[in-house]
């Protein structure tokens, strides 16, 4: 639960199991009009299953909060380590017919 202490900041809790993190090779992003609904999906070479590891719903708000943040993030990893080098091909064949499910 968020609790703001009495300078009206935020307290944010991280517990540990979640502080590990997910690995995920893979984002399918699907919206409706009133959400936006991000399936993070780790895919494994010669598996032809892949399993979504987590799922993120969020208002279209903060979807494009979300946009902002990931370009300011990047452009200040780039000005630190240089240019994140993306390849002209995708590295996983096009997923036709994926729908997300909400």
């Amino acid at each position: 639960m968020e609790e703001q202490n009495n300078n009206g900041q935020l307290q944010i809790e991280l517990r540990e199991e979640v502080a590990q993190g997910t690995y995920a090779n893979l984002a399918i992003i699907t919206h409706s009009s009133s959400e936006f609904i991000l399936d993070f999906v780790r895919v494994m070479p010669g598996i032809p299953k892949a399993g979504v590891q987590s799922r993120i719903i969020v208002a279209p708000e903060h979807a494009k909060r979300l946009l902002r943040a990931l370009e300011d993030n990047i452009a200040k990893y780039e000005r630190v380590f240089g240019p994140i080098r993306t390849s002209d091909e995708p590295s996983l064949p096009p997923l036709t017919g994926v729908k997300g499910e909400a």
